[in-house]
């Protein structure tokens, strides 16, 4: 079965009388029930305990019983009700969105309030047309446009809508599938015990379903009646459904009452019957049994689908039918009678011949049959889900945003009040609940190191005095995680102050060398000197890292240090075996198509080929800079989308191992900040524009440029979401997340300048700025 999807439908809803109502049950129940689940009800009384959700329109003042598994009511007529529900569908835990569309259900000129809806919607969407006209008006045609440019797939149930789209409204074939209307799995049953439930018995029965309205073409029924009659005697037409309510609002009851005339005066009352209400399912599908002979005298071709004529096929019906274009489609290839429009006659001829020959309505309808339980819902709610996990499986497009396509840039303030929220006297916490710390993860070295560096720069940056108490938080937190007799630092710690292990792992030693060694080189008076002090008394631990990452960390730090203090023999000596290290393993590992130093592509993975540029830059190594921007160029390339010209990093739900597939998601933010990183050193290091791309490309991928199109940094708070799901953002907004954004916006602003210049003074130089 594979793992279960949370789909939310939305469209109308039983027990709103209405066929899109019906369709949008249906479909809900099929879905849940592939996936083994239901709906809801009194033992799932939680709406998002079930696996399908809907949000119901609605027609005030009418108003509804709707079930449990309706979350979300839209007024049709209100555009702020469509703005809301997609907000509130942005935040609810679903997979995806499947919008029925009916011109007829939404407000707004033509429904065009939709488009208030689908146009805010972040989650995947696929939208099923009960109606493609083939000569809409101009505003149908740009809300039918409109809402398929923004679905990821646009579901028809007919070739000929298919047809008319691709044709006539410029919709690409591939964006379009067909997948059948849905009806019950019933028996093929003789029609005799059902007659008998109704009190039909001795009669053969013809039937008309559905709401009623003048395209229904009932007059040219009862005109064929007039010359059927007298040769069948026991023949009755039952006419079932309600008068459409929209027909009923604007007309009341007369076109029902015009036909009663008619019938009255053609004296055929005991022949032909209406049943005038709102059948639900039990009692349609008895009605639908007990017929002989389905009738559907529609007047003119525009009809794309029938939910009428699907249930037919389903209940194995002989059927005659007026030649629209679904049932050219459903009928052809001896599965009905087709006869023309407007025509008693023809209608009368086709109907005695099935009357008179019982083996020719035995063939018909096992014929209808066949193609019947191909609609079968639980085959229709399979292919849905089937469809939604091929749009989750596949990239959305994202918009490049506005702000990165010329220059002079308008970049994002950067905001510090999340930073804030996350900070108290101990030091930054490590995750969130939505933007709201979390408390029962404590705090860990490896997003205080990450906090103290971007506080650092941030400083550089601009001189802002209120950094300073933040970064002495931070420096406090690594000078008490430190433990000299392990020469490790000290991970986690819970909120009560406790450390939870005395040796914590070589990647938080890394971040802690390389965040020491930026605050002691570059930091302000009152924080380079203690930083100088733990850096120096660490930073013999380094010779015992056994992994890259940490490797690329420290040699981050050292290089910072050994800008500051070139005479420092001890500091220039580490970094050159640390990076020697790092350009062994590349050696090792690295082939043809595969320009790596291990054999998975993993997390943080821009920092490596940063550290070799960083080494080869400062320390005048020219191969490990070379190796590194091979490694960089490498890299942007396997992680940029062919089609959108983002950036897509390898997700860590299965990461890149070699000779396999990609994992496109959870893409994390970190993998952001190291790409911008490693395009940062590399400007500096050749000045070659397109370092500075990769490094717009990076914040773009914060700001909505990405697999979702979808936004991760909250540019009010600097707060960022923890990362790029296959169907949403996670919305917690962690530290690690947090600055990753905050980091990568940083040097956005240091490098993205107009004209930007690559720093040419005497060697060696810092990554990072100094104080303006």
């Amino acid at each position: 079965m594979g793992e279960r999807l949370r789909i939310a439908l939305v469209g109308t809803y039983v027990p709103r009388p209405c066929g899109i109502a019906t369709f949008t049950h249906d479909l809900a129940k099929a879905m849940a029930e592939a996936q083994g689940t239901s709906q809801g009800g009194a033992e799932n009384p939680s709406p998002f305990l079930s696996t399908v959700q809907v949000v119901a329109l609605t027609n005030p003042p009418q108003r509804y019983d709707y079930g449990p598994e309706v979350v979300f009511e839209i007024r049709a007529d209100v555009p702020e009700d469509y703005r809301a529900a997609a907000a509130y569908l942005n935040q609810a835990p679903i997979d995806g969105v499947c919008l029925q569309h009916e011109y007829g259900i939404f407000g707004g000129p033509d429904g065009a309030y939709a488009l208030e809806l689908v146009e805010r919607l972040r989650k995947p969407l696929v939208v099923t047309l009960h109606t493609v006209l083939y000569e809409p008006s101009e505003g149908q045609r740009r809300v039918l446009i409109a809402l398929a440019r923004r679905a990821d797939q646009v579901v028809v149930m007919a070739e000929r809508a298919r047809q008319f789209l691709v044709e006539r409204y410029g919709i690409p074939a591939e964006r379009i599938t067909r997948i059948d209307h849905g009806a019950p799995a019933m028996p093929l049953e003789d029609p005799e015990p059902y007659k008998a439930r109704l009190g039909l018995d001795g009669r053969r029965v013809l039937l008309t379903f559905g709401l009623l309205s003048p395209n229904k073409g009932i007059e040219t029924m009862i005109e064929a009646m007039k010359r059927l009659v007298p040769h069948h005697p026991d023949l009755l037409y039952l006419v079932v459904g309600a008068t459409h309510p929209e027909v009923r609002r604007q007309f009341g009851e007369a076109y029902r009452r015009f036909l009663e005339e008619e019938i009255a005066r053609a004296g055929l009352q005991a022949h032909i019957r209406f049943v005038d209400r709102y059948l639900n399912r039990e009692e349609l599908l008895t009605f639908l049994m007990a017929a002989d002979i389905y009738v559907a005298p529609y007047l003119t071709r525009e009809q794309i689908v029938s939910g009428t004529l699907t249930y037919a096929l389903a209940c194995g019906k002989a059927i005659v039918s007026t030649p629209s274009w679904y049932a050219e489609e459903v009928l052809g290839e001896g599965r009905g009678l087709l006869v023309p429009f407007r025509d008693p006659e023809a209608m009368a001829r086709a109907l005695d011949q099935l009357l008179s020959n019982p083996e020719e309505w035995d063939r018909l309808r096992r014929a209808a049959y066949a193609r019947g339980r191909e609609m079968a819902w639980s085959i229709v709610g399979a292919r849905y889900l089937e469809l939604f996990r091929q749009v989750l499986e596949r990239p959305r497009p994202g918009l490049r945003p506005a702000w990165v396509l010329a220059r002079p840039l308008r970049l994002p303030t950067v905001r510090l009040e999340h930073l804030r929220r996350l900070t108290d006297d101990t030091g930054m916490l490590q995750h969130a609940r939505f933007a709201i710390p979390d408390r029962r993860f404590g705090y860990c070295t490896d997003d205080n190191a990450r906090a103290l560096l971007f506080t650092v720069r941030e400083w550089q940056r601009t001189g802002e005095a209120s950094l300073l108490p933040l970064m002495e938080v931070y420096l406090a937190f690594l000078q008490h995680a430190w433990n000299p007799e392990a020469q490790r630092f000290r991970n986690f710690m819970a909120y009560d102050r406790r450390w939870l292990e005395s040796i914590g792992s070589e990647d938080a030693y890394g971040r802690a060398m390389w965040a020491l060694g930026e605050a002691a080189a570059f930091g302000p008076e009152g924080i380079a000197e203690p930083a100088w002090t733990l850096f120096q008394e660490a930073w013999p631990g380094a010779w015992s890292l056994e992994h890259p990452r940490p490797w690329a960390y420290a040699v981050l730090g050292g290089v910072a240090m050994w800008q500051r203090f070139p005479g420092d023999r001890r500091i220039r000596t580490g970094c050159l075996e640390l990076a020697r290290r790092l350009e062994a393993r590349f050696e090792t590992y690295a082939r043809p198509g595969w320009s790596w130093c291990e054999d998975r592509i993993t997390y943080d993975n821009g920092i490596l080929p940063a550290a070799l540029i960083a080494a080869g830059y400062s320390l005048q190594e020219p191969r490990w800079m070379e190796r590194g921007l091979a490694a960089l160029n490498w890299l942007v390339e396997i992680q940029t989308d062919p089609q959108g010209g983002h950036l897509s990093f390898v997700g860590n739900r299965g990461w890149f191992p070699r000779g396999g597939e990609k994992a496109r998601f959870a893409q994390q933010p970190i993998e952001g900040a190291a790409m911008a990183e490693a395009a940062a050193w590399a400007w500096r290091a050749t000045g070659d524009r397109i370092w500075l791309e990769v490094l717009e490309r990076c914040v773009g991928w914060f700001l909505g440029w990405n697999d979702r199109g979808c936004a991760l940094a909250d540019l009010k708070t600097g707060g960022c979401r923890d990362g790029l799901e296959a169907t949403e953002v996670n919305v917690n907004q962690g530290a690690e997340s947090t600055l990753a954004w905050l980091l990568t916006l940083n040097l956005a602003h240091r490098f993205l300048r107009p004209s930007p210049e690559p720093d040419r003074e005497a060697q060696p130089r810092a990554l990072s700025l100094r104080r303006s």
